[in-house]
């Protein structure tokens, strides 16, 4: 007996065909629809924006603030593992430096989840990391799981609450910055009267242990971190989605015409001739739930296959993205300027890192205890320093002012003030310094600014995960750095008088970059000229 029908493994062929095809043809409407021009979200500048501000001023509370407030620990540590204070001080500039330093490797991760998976794994690494050391028998026991597995999770939480805030502003992103960054110095209020009362009350265990409870609220941080999407586009590409996704299921869903019109129905009636007629029907619906069981599984198999096309090609292009901005033709190093602002930074952190840690011993020098107990300069330094974030923040915003002006003259500020600092003798004069130095060190809610304005917001999250990596970089080896001098010289003034030449040959880096950009082209106009 003859059908005229397609036999039902090439059906099927031919239907799984189409399927592959037909998701060929998804993403090419994909590639040629993120070419079009997308209608602006309603959320930039204002709506969930705000809650993005709030989700990475929480991030800076809980992970900047925290490890400002690390010299509580520090004292426990020396005191329960009776090693050097250099050896124990490697645990807490470890957990800042890597925090800071991963920034490259972070921005793989965001190019392929996203910023809000890779903040929610942050979240857990972090507090993992914590919770870990609360069972430190020795400092290296330390070093791996605070050092280098809280600062991780330090790190991919950090990364992403920078750059959400940068793609969800553009006429206010120095003002969103300034506002989100000055959890920092909150989180030092914070952090420190919370770890000195649990360290009173339970002991340094039982407050790590705590504070990696804690550290599970950044996973809330990161769940606020709700990708930009536009809702036009987005809408009707799900519509298509489904709708081929239904037609796929419905193509391959058996039924009683089709396995009638296929043959097999009409082969297995005719082995069976006599029958009555609830033979035949129960003979059918057997005959039907085969089918279904059969190409059920095979719908399963084909969105699992599906599935792992997908994640493959995502993982793949976050992979690509990443790597041509490090190494391939559309380097970011390739931009002279972002070189320039990589160079300025790998020397701009130390300088506010190393008055934090060594205050302290300068305070004690001076026999201004008694003063400083009273009120702090490292609390001067934090104070001072949330106001200058907004106040320059919101100067950098105004229409009439260059972002870049702003962020260089808060530069030289600082590093006038480092240098300034040493000749200080007086409670008063420290006071005073601590304080400008708290207040120019506020540029440092404009450095995504002016890495977005120097490469754009689609490097964003590559670009300024190379610059806190050069910050990171800094953060590590100043204070030991500024320790070595102390050891050598027994004075803390050549640790901020070198410090500060760094710094300021960074800002003169950054000052005659522009200028050799400028010529080139008059250079090479010449020439064409000549020619």
């Amino acid at each position: 007996m003859g059908y005229n029908q397609t036999p039902p493994r090439e059906a099927s062929r031919n239907t799984v065909e189409k399927m592959y095809s037909s998701r060929e043809d998804i993403q090419e409407d994909d590639s040629n629809d993120n070419k079009k021009t997308l209608k602006p979200n309603s959320n930039i500048d204002g709506g969930w924006a705000w809650m993005i501000v709030l989700s990475s001023f929480l991030v800076h509370i809980l992970i900047m603030g925290s490890q400002m407030a690390l010299g509580i620990l520090n004292m426990e540590w020396l005191e329960e593992f009776s090693q050097s204070r250099g050896l124990t001080a490697w645990v807490s500039s470890l957990s800042m430096g890597i925090t800071l330093i991963v920034g490259p490797f972070i921005g793989l991760f965001i190019n392929t989840c996203g910023c809000r998976k890779t903040a929610i794994i942050g979240g857990i690494v972090n507090a993992t990391g914590w919770i870990l050391s609360a069972y430190a028998s020795n400092v290296h026991y330390l070093f791996i799981t605070f050092g280098v597995t809280a600062g991780l999770g330090s790190g991919m939480v950090y990364l992403p609450a920078v750059v959400m805030v940068g793609q969800y502003f553009q006429k206010k992103r120095a003002l969103a910055q300034g506002l989100s960054t000055t959890g920092t110095g909150f989180g030092t209020f914070l952090m420190t009267v919370l770890l000195k009362y649990l360290c009173m009350e339970f002991g340094w265990r039982n407050a790590m242990f705590i504070q990696g409870a804690i550290s599970l609220n950044l996973c809330v941080c990161g769940a606020l971190m709700r990708p930009l999407s536009y809702q036009d586009e987005a809408n009707e590409k799900v519509t298509e989605r489904n709708s081929s996704e239904d037609n796929y299921v419905k193509a391959l869903s058996p039924s009683a015409e089709t396995l009638k019109s296929n043959g097999v129905l009409n082969e297995e009636l005719e082995k069976k001739e006599g029958l009555t007629n609830d033979e035949v029907f129960d003979t059918v619906q057997t005959i039907e739930s085969k089918g279904k069981i059969r190409h059920t599984k095979n719908i399963y198999a084909l969105c699992i296959l599906k599935t792992m096309s997908r994640l493959t090609l995502i993982i793949r292009k976050g992979f690509v993205t990443w790597y041509s901005s490090y190494f391939g033709a559309a380097s970011l190093f390739t931009n002279r300027m972002f070189v320039a602002f990589v160079f300025w930074a790998l020397f701009a952190y130390s300088s506010f890192v190393i008055p934090f840690i060594h205050l302290p011993e300068i305070v004690k020098q001076y026999n201004l205890s008694m003063q400083n107990d009273i009120f702090p300069l490292t609390s001067i330094v934090a104070i001072v320093h949330i106001f200058g974030k907004v106040t320059l923040g919101f100067i950098s915003d105004l229409p009439c002012i260059s972002v870049w002006n702003v962020f260089m003259t808060a530069n030289f500020s600082l590093v006038a003030c480092i240098l300034i600092l040493p000749l200080m003798h007086t409670y008063a004069g420290l006071a005073v310094v601590c304080a400008l130095i708290g207040f120019s060190s506020g540029y440092f809610s404009l450095m995504p600014v002016v890495t977005e304005d120097l490469v754009g917001t689609k490097h964003l999250a590559n670009a300024y995960g190379i610059i806190i990596c050069a910050n990171g970089i800094s953060a590590l080896l100043g204070p030991p750095f500024a320790g070595w001098i102390y050891d050598i010289t027994q004075k803390y003034d050549f640790s901020f008088y070198i410090c500060g030449m760094l710094y300021l040959v960074g800002i003169i880096f950054l000052l005659i970059q522009p200028c050799i950009q400028k010529k080139e082209p008059r250079e090479k106009h010449t020439e064409n000229a000549q020619v």
